[in-house]
């Protein structure tokens, strides 16, 4: 990437940034994010969480 290339995509950046509303931009960074144990671990957190949940009502279901 030149020199030129990289000063225009930072302008193109700084006019969008400039353009969007800061309500439109805040709501795109909150669509955007992703849960912190996703990013660390992958999908390691989110399997453990279903297999948990589901013990969980299969106990609730054997009480009754």
């Amino acid at each position: 990437m030149s020199f030129k290339d990289w000063i225009t995509y930072l302008l193109q950046r700084f006019l969008w940034y400039v353009e969007t509303p800061r309500s439109e931009r805040k709501e795109l960074k909150r669509s955007q994010k992703e849960p912190w144990s996703t990013r660390w671990f992958g999908l390691v957190p989110f399997s453990m969480k279903m297999a948990l949940n589901r013990q969980r009502r299969m106990r609730g279901r054997s009480n009754e």
